[in-house]
């Protein structure tokens, strides 16, 4: 089944999250090789593809995971969140309608 991930950033994390974004990435990357990521991304905190420092108000991760335990389990072992970059995570079933 489908999982939305809904991340919401600590403020002023922007530097943590710029350093930390390798790890966050490799973990999306596996994901992503195994077929089960759908998207992924942050959410600018202005309206512009690059918000420079503005930086991020969180991500957004939709992915396929057996269990909401199993992708529980998963977000709580992200980079971001272990480095206090997420505030708050919350997991949700997802239920693709479109396209």
């Amino acid at each position: 089944m489908l999982y939305a991930i809904i991340s919401e950033d600590a403020p002023n994390s922007l530097e943590a999250r710029l350093q930390t974004r390798p790890a966050h990435l490799a973990r999306l990357e596996v994901l992503k090789s195994q077929g089960r990521l759908v998207l992924a991304g942050p959410h600018p905190a202005i309206d512009s593809n690059d918000p420079g420092s503005a930086g991020f108000t969180g991500s957004l991760v939709v992915a396929e995971f057996d269990t909401l335990e199993d992708a529980q389990t998963w977000a709580n072992a992200d980079p971001y969140l272990e480095a206090g970059i997420y505030a708050r995570v919350t997991v949700k079933p997802f239920k693709k309608v479109l396209p």
